[in-house]
């Protein structure tokens, strides 16, 4: 396995963990947790993006 193919799978777990995290604290019906479930959706689209990248660079390198 190369290096970048282990920053594309670190970058879709965590991807998938915060996706979780974000829709676990949007259950809670305190205003604290809808101010955390936005703050982990915002991480979820930026985690998106880094794999969405990472991905495309490997079929550019390959």
């Amino acid at each position: 396995m190369s290096l970048l193919t282990l920053l594309i799978l670190a970058a879709v777990v965590a991807t998938v963990v915060s996706l979780f995290m974000g829709v676990s604290a949007m259950a809670t019906g305190h205003d604290v947790g809808h101010r955390s479930s936005d703050q982990w959706m915002f991480m979820r689209v930026g985690l998106q993006g880094t794999a969405l990248l990472l991905l495309i660079l490997a079929l550019l390198t390959k």
